[in-house]
């Protein structure tokens, strides 16, 4: 069975990649809440960092906030991981 995590998890990604939000193209990494109920806030928090440390999203600091991509490297992965949970085909 899938988890709520997994859901979230999959979602992220899937907002990012219908985006195209992949590689050099950048957004500010508080959009990664938008479309969420506010209540989940903390746990997408956590998702997004566990994201980021298993490198299927790539920050890039600036000065006006911390901005957040899809590893291009890792898009057939991460198709695979949204196409699995979502069942979402690209």
């Amino acid at each position: 069975m899938i988890s709520d995590e997994d859901k979230i998890k999959a979602t992220i990604l899937y907002n990012l990649r219908r985006k195209k939000i992949i590689g050099g193209v950048h957004t500010h990494y508080d959009t990664l809440k938008r479309g969420f109920p506010s209540h989940l806030g903390k746990d997408i928090e956590k998702i997004a960092k566990k994201l980021i440390k298993e490198g299927l999203i790539i920050t890039k600091p600036t000065s006006y906030g911390l901005q957040v991509s899809l590893n291009k490297e890792r898009l057939a992965e991460i198709e695979e991981i949204i196409t699995r949970i979502i069942k979402i085909k690209f």
